[in-house]
């Protein structure tokens, strides 16, 4: 069932593609931020229209990243474990999105030790968070997420680097399954992930390329890239109500609906 969520986005003025931190950007290819920002405004314009509250953080110049929102943090049952970003680039987006927690009310906020890059490698379930790491996030910043969250977390190793963050390769559809692509994972983590998720979607490679997999659901409604065609299909079948949405110029440097959606637990 659907459930109405509260999600925290940053609308992408100063979207750019200057800088290569990852394999999907190209700074010879650059990026259009007037269809960027075209394109957020469906996505934000999406989930006003299935009944969600989406707050705003204020874009800063100079952090043409700062739209993926879903880096900024992790919130869970209404405390704010920060983020510290890997690279240069984007470091201080960590402070920024912190400050709007503080600024707005929440607490406790904790600014980690470790490096993290928020829900990007931090994926929250009914009973466990799904933790990433191999290319950004410390696993020590697993268990530092643990001991301030008070919830479980689980490992789960990448090694595949155009999936460098969890939420390029998994999804929760609800707080009890997922849908992932096994490509993106260690043997030891599919194993994991089999015995956890045995009735699970799998994705194929060809919608995982697409960044199919960086979806946002509430539990019925499912936001995908619209080029995930076969994921879309299976979502179907299994009663899901599949809204696609083109997010191309933002997959530029490595984004989909959930890099632009940072989810507010209370």
């Amino acid at each position: 069932m659907a459930r109405s969520r509260h999600y925290l986005m940053c609308r992408p003025d100063h979207f750019a593609v200057t800088y290569a931190i990852n394999p999907w950007m190209d700074p010879a290819t650059g990026a259009d931020a007037a269809t960027a920002v075209r394109q957020w405004e469906q996505l934000k314009d999406v989930y006003e229209e299935l009944g969600h509250t989406v707050s705003l953080i204020d874009p800063i110049d100079g952090l043409p990243d700062m739209v993926f929102a879903a880096n900024g943090a992790l919130v869970v049952g209404g405390r704010v474990y920060g983020a510290k970003f890997a690279s240069a680039e984007r470091a201080a987006e960590g402070p920024a999105y912190l400050r709007w927690f503080t600024g707005n009310g929440y607490g406790p906020v904790m600014e980690p030790s470790w490096t993290n890059e928020g829900e990007g490698d931090f994926l929250t379930l009914d009973e466990v968070i799904l933790a990433g790491t191999g290319f950004r996030t410390s696993i020590t910043a697993h268990k530092e997420a643990q001991e301030f969250l008070g919830r479980p977390v689980v490992t789960l190793q990448l090694v595949d680097p155009r999936y460098y963050h969890l939420d390029t390769a998994l999804f929760p559809i609800d707080g009890r399954t997922v849908a992932y692509y096994p490509g993106a994972f260690s043997p030891g983590s599919r194993e994991v992930l089999g015995r956890m998720f045995p009735d699970a979607v799998l994705a194929s490679a060809d919608d995982a390329a697409v960044l199919g997999l960086n979806a946002v659901s509430d539990g019925h409604n499912v936001v995908l890239n619209v080029e995930a065609g076969e994921l879309a299909l299976e979502l179907k079948r299994r009663g899901l109500n599949v809204i696609p949405v083109d997010l191309s110029e933002l997959r530029k440097a490595g984004g989909g609906p959930k890099c632009c959606t940072l989810e507010i637990r209370a």
